[in-house]
């Protein structure tokens, strides 16, 4: 894989931080740049104000940053679909807690889209 991948991040964010649950509320995004198999630039911004019903706030944000995909352990479908239609594939990965692990899963090709049926429930 390659591209520019985002991360759910607690802070500080980074490669070396923890993800958050829930990446609407997220206290930043961790953005890495990888081309070929290397990692060309690690970014950290922080996440915007997310207020009742704005559930695009993140989405916008990051495709303006021209994000190619997230990778999210859960998400609402409202948000999902705000994603695809911003053109940023949504991956899933609900167990490892830590960032650099999964980017290196992200880049092997390890990671799947996420599936309808994978949707948080209470987020529809």
């Amino acid at each position: 894989m390659q591209g520019k991948v985002a991360i759910p991040s607690m802070a500080p964010g980074g490669l070396d931080a923890v993800r958050s649950g829930h990446f609407g509320h997220c206290d930043a995004f961790t953005l890495v740049h990888v081309e070929g198999d290397f990692i060309k630039e690690v970014q950290i911004v922080p996440n915007q104000e997310h207020v009742q019903g704005g559930c695009m706030v993140p989405v916008n944000l990051l495709a303006s940053y021209s994000v190619d995909a997230i990778i999210v352990g859960g998400i609402g479908m409202r948000p999902l679909m705000g994603f695809r239609q911003a053109g940023i594939q949504v991956y899933f990965e609900a167990e490892e807690p830590n960032i650099r692990p999964v980017v290196e899963q992200w880049m092997k090709g390890m990671l799947a889209e996420i599936s309808d049926q994978q949707v948080c429930g209470a987020h529809l």
